[in-house]
């Protein structure tokens, strides 16, 4: 694994385990975010439900992102497969939140520009995995 997937692939995952942490405190009221922080409708039920349908999601891929890395660290091969594993799902979770965005006519870079990078970043890696 090189240090760029390494990085990039532990930056995402922590900061995406680290986004769930905090939806959970804030949804078990431990936690009051600011409304400038909080998408459009954030407490609407339906986009409630909306964002907590990524959380199997966003969780997969950050999970599978971390055993990479500490897989490759291992020097153990199987770090390859559940790094396609996870860079896919990355640009999925990324891809799905960009669609309902742009469907519901809400342009808020502060929700497009990380769904974005999720959705492009992992294509500086994914063709050298997948072609080894």
């Amino acid at each position: 694994m090189t240090a760029g997937l390494r990085r990039a692939l532990t930056i995402t995952d922590v900061l995406m385990l680290a986004y769930w942490g905090i939806t959970a405190l804030a949804a078990l009221g431990v936690l009051s975010l600011p409304p400038d922080a909080l998408y459009k409708g954030y407490h609407e039920p339906l986009l409630v439900a909306w964002n907590w349908s990524f959380m199997p999601l966003d969780l997969a891929f950050a999970l599978t992102g971390l055993a990479a890395v500490r897989l490759a660290r291992a020097k153990d091969p199987r770090w390859r497969g559940l790094a396609i594993i996870s860079l896919t799902l990355t640009m999925c979770a990324g891809g799905m939140a960009i669609a309902f965005w742009t469907l519901a006519g809400d342009f808020d870079p502060a929700w497009w520009v990380p769904n974005l990078l999720l959705l492009f970043w992992p294509l500086a890696f994914l063709p050298r995995l997948l072609a080894a």
